[in-house]
């Protein structure tokens, strides 16, 4: 009995500069020189360094923890172990007030390295003031970070980062790859996380990019519905559409905004539109997509000739591109021809997560760049800058792959009701506050599709006071651009801030007894 009591406290024990190789796990192990045990994913292991950061003139000293904990299926047996990184300001003695934050990144097969060394946390790394990349590679203090007013712990779905299944027998397209599937084990590992570190007194957020986002509206509903945890905040960076459905003339439409802001960054805009600011011409051009060209879209093949002339000549004006150009797309300009196309003249295409970005591709004829120009920058950036984060700083010790895109497909995408499950979570909770954040130059997850979902979320606009978003003068990841990063975060602490209840300030609606 001793003996067992000993080795379950070795297996949670805190290591501190050091990682433990011998996976926590009672099932018999390969032998070494068939599996290095450097290979081996630890489910269940921790390490904790400390460091500090100066923010908005303010030292902050702070505990950080890389490591992982178990996913276990409904018979308590261990199938996955997800692995986290956790900053915690350690000057603060009681953490029953202090907001705890709680980041994804999306893909759905991407870590989140992303916002943690990018965005919010208190080291980010070195890219130009524009966000492109620049050598020698590495990392620095982030003095614009969310930890001077919320702990941050970054988590990394299976099959990110370090995440893994613990065999290969585990079933993980059902257990993890979907967007049900996924939304359930996360819900649970939270309240693993949550318990194991006393943090259900903390007033809670949910922080996601991209597919994130996806993420994150739909754990909204689940903590409260399946684990009884209330959110007081849920963040959506570059959003999707969360399953809202805008097929059609809707889909078509809702791009232009984007074409817009794009056309006018690489100055293609006829010079009355050039010569405005950005945020001038744009709601023109919004009231045009919502009043005019939406209209004209689902009437199709009834448009009448001039009409259809009338529509194609200010869809020109707005995009950057020709009147025959979109004339020959029936009026609807798909994306991919619209990086083909708007600087097809000049031989270069235009990223699809941030339009600022310039390609290359082999011919300038085609209907679609041959790559994404921002992904490569990116990557050339943050994947040396992270496994040098992790193995140097945070002294996570491993040869396993940090997969910044992991295998996670096919990825179930039925049934995605999470805009929705959102609306659900704040309609049953008041405390629950949005916040939604968007690049003027993403062509993914492009902003006016984002200001789309708020309103279909809350068609009777019964909670436009809980709900605000903000635009950046940059792409799908605004952080990276040194103005916007510096914008970005003091939004957050804002929303913080707003979305904070005074001491004993009760939940409910105005109008209750």
């Amino acid at each position: 009995m001793k003996k067992a009591l000993y080795n379950l406290l070795l297996s949670t024990v805190v290591l501190t500069a050091t990682y433990a190789q011998k996976p926590a796990t009672t099932e018999k192990q390969p032998p070494k020189d068939d599996k290095p045990a450097s290979r081996t994913l630890n489910i269940d292991s921790q390490v904790v360094t400390n460091g500090q950061v100066t923010i908005k003139g303010q030292r902050v000293p702070y505990k950080a923890t890389a490591g992982t904990i178990p996913v276990w299926d409904e018979e308590g047996k261990p199938v996955a172990g997800v692995f986290f990184t956790y900053f915690e300001r350690s000057d603060v003695a009681d953490r029953s007030a202090r907001p705890l934050m709680i980041s994804f990144n999306g893909g759905p097969g991407t870590a989140s390295v992303w916002m943690m060394i990018g965005y919010t946390g208190p080291r980010i790394l070195k890219v130009d003031d524009e966000g492109y990349p620049i050598q020698p590679y590495g990392i620095k203090d982030n003095p614009n970070s969310i930890l001077d007013v919320a702990d941050i712990v970054y988590v990394d779905p299976v099959n990110t980062g370090f995440s893994r299944p613990v065999n290969k027998d585990v079933p993980a397209a059902k257990l993890f790859f979907g967007v049900n599937a996924d939304i359930k084990y996360l819900a649970d590992w939270i309240n693993t996380f949550v318990s194991r570190y006393n943090r259900w007194a903390s007033p809670k957020y949910l922080i996601g990019e991209s597919y994130g986002t996806t993420r994150v509206s739909g754990l909204a509903l689940e903590l409260q519905n399946a684990h009884w945890m209330y959110l007081n905040g849920v963040i959506l960076v570059s959003p999707t559409t969360l399953g809202i459905e805008r097929d059609g003339p809707a889909a078509g439409a809702l791009k232009l905004p984007y074409f817009a802001a794009t056309a006018w960054y690489h100055k293609t805009l006829p010079a009355d539109l050039q010569k405005k600011d950005l945020t001038d011409v744009l709601p023109e051009v919004e009231t045009f997509t919502i009043q005019e060209y939406l209209p004209a879209l689902a009437m199709g093949g009834a448009l009448s000739d001039q009409k259809r002339k009338e529509i194609a000549t200010k869809v020109a004006r707005y995009s950057g591109l020709s009147e025959a150009s979109v004339m020959q797309q029936n009026l609807d300009v798909p994306t991919n021809f619209f990086w083909k196309e708007l600087l097809r003249s000049r031989s270069q295409t235009v990223g699809r997560l941030d339009s600022r970005y310039l390609g290359m591709d082999s011919k300038d004829a085609g209907v679609a760049p041959d790559y994404n120009a921002e992904l490569t920058s990116w990557l050339h950036s943050f994947t040396p800058a992270i496994n040098m984060y992790m193995r140097d700083e945070l002294n996570y010790k491993t040869d396993l792959k940090y997969y910044m895109f992991g295998p996670t497909f096919p990825w179930d995408n039925t049934n995605n009701r999470t805009g929705e499950n959102l609306r659900q979570a704040m309609a049953q909770n008041p405390y629950l506050h949005l916040l939604v954040q968007s690049g003027y130059y993403d062509g993914a997850c492009d902003y006016f599709n984002a200001k789309y979902n708020m309103w279909q979320m809350d068609a009777g606009g019964k909670m436009k006071d809980r709900m605000d978003w903000e635009g950046y003068r940059s792409g799908h990841m605004m952080y990276l651009r040194k103005e916007d990063l510096a914008t970005s975060n003091e939004h957050l602490r804002q929303f913080i801030q707003k979305s904070t209840p005074k001491n004993s300030a009760p939940a409910r609606y105005s109008g209750s007894r």
